[in-house]
C-alpha cells in the first residue's frame, strides 16, 4: 500500500481485496481507494459519476471504491498502528451525497471477506463512541461511510473476540475521528494532513510526528530530507531495501531501519513532484544518481 494527496483527494493504492458502504460500493478486488473532497454546494454533482471523474483524470482504471466528503482533504488525519493504518476526515455539516465521516481501514495482513465486513462493523462502534464523547448524542447520519481494504493472503479469519484486527482498528479509529473533527472545525492554518503512530516506547501511547524539529535528526546521515519519515511504500517488502523481523510481541514485521531511499534529496524531491512514482522508478533514480 502506498498513499498521496493532491488538492481535493486521498489516493491509496495498492493490490486490495475491499468492502466499502460507499456509492457504488461492494466487495471487490481494487488498485486505487479514494476520498475526494467536493464543494459544499453539491447539486448537480452525482457520486458516482464525481468519482469516475477524478480516477480518470488521475489516470486510474475503474477497479477502484471512493467515498466523497466536504471536509477539506487537508483536515486528513492518518493512524499507523502496526500493520493497520486508518484514514479519517470529520465534519459537523451534512451535506447531501457526502460523507460526515469518511473512515478508511488498511491492513497489510490479509483478511477474509467476512472480516472485512466485520471491521466495518468495528470501525462504526469507535466512531459512534467517539461521536457521543464528543457531544453528539446519534452515531451521525446516512451519509458515513467506510472502507474496509487488505492486501495479501486471508490471515485474519471472522471472529466475534477481541482480536489483534480488531483492537487495533477500533483503538485508531477512535483516536482519529475527535482529532479529524477538531482540524475541520478549525481549519486556519491546517495546510497538511496530521499523522499518528502507536509508539511502545516508554509504554503504549500514540505519538504524532511532524518533520520539524525532529530530535533524531539526522537518523541516517547529514543532509538527508524528512519529507518521508514514514515511508509511504512501507511495508515495501523489497528485500534490498529492508527484511522480514520477527518480533517477541507482535509476530513477523518488516524492518527497513537501514533504509535511506526516501531521505535522498533527490529521489525526495521527485516523489514530491511525482507522488504515483513507483518504488522502481525510485530505485532507478538513486542508482542513476549515485
Amino acid at each position: 500500500m502506498r498513499y498521496y494527496l493532491d488538492t481535493t483527494t486521498l489516493f491509496i493504492q495498492g493490490a486490495f481485496r475491499a468492502a466499502s458502504t460507499g456509492s457504488d460500493g461492494g466487495i471487490l478486488r481494487v488498485s486505487t481507494l479514494m476520498n475526494h473532497t467536493v464543494q459544499k454546494d453539491v447539486s448537480g454533482i452525482e457520486p458516482v459519476k464525481e468519482l469516475e471523474r477524478v480516477a480518470a483524470g488521475a489516470g486510474i482504471s475503474r477497479d477502484f471504491f471512493g467515498v466523497l466528503t466536504a471536509v477539506p482533504i487537508t483536515s486528513l488525519c492518518v493512524l499507523q498502528y502496526d500493520f493497520i493504518t486508518v484514514f479519517v476526515t470529520a465534519g459537523t455539516e451534512t451535506v447531501p451525497d457526502t460523507g460526515m465521516v469518511n473512515i478508511i481501514v488498511c491492513s497489510s495482513e490479509g483478511m477474509a471477506d467476512s472480516t472485512l465486513l466485520e471491521m466495518i462493523m468495528v470501525a462504526t462502534e469507535a466512531k459512534t463512541r467517539a461521536l457521543l464523547a464528543s457531544g453528539y448524542d446519534i452515531p451521525g447520519p446516512s451519509t458515513n461511510a467506510i472502507i474496509t481494504a487488505c492486501e495479501g493472503e486471508a490471515r485474519h479469519p471472522s471472529s466475534k473476540r477481541i482480536t489483534a484486527m480488531r483492537e487495533r482498528v477500533y483503538t485508531a479509529v477512535l483516536k482519529g475521528f475527535p482529532e479529524a473533527l477538531r482540524r475541520s472545525k478549525n481549519p486556519q492554518g491546517v495546510t497538511r494532513p496530521r499523522f499518528f503512530i502507536f509508539s511502545r516506547f516508554n509504554g503504549e501511547h500514540w505519538v504524532e510526528w511532524t518533520p520539524e524539529n525532529c530530535p533524531y535528526y539526522p537518523c541516517h546521515f547529514a543532509g538527508q530530507r524528512c519529507d518521508f519519515c514514514y515511508c509511504p511504500f512501507y511495508p515495501c517488502g523489497n528485500e534490498s531495501l529492508g527484511d522480514w523481523t520477527t518480533s517477541s510481541n507482535h509476530g513477523q514485521i518488516w524492518n527497513c531501519a537501514r533504509c535511506t531511499l526516501i531521505h535522498e534529496p533527490k529521489v525526495a524531491n521527485y516523489l514530491k513532484n511525482y507522488p504515483d512514482a513507483s518504488l522502481e522508478e525510485l530505485m532507478h533514480l538513486k542508482e542513476k544518481n549515485t
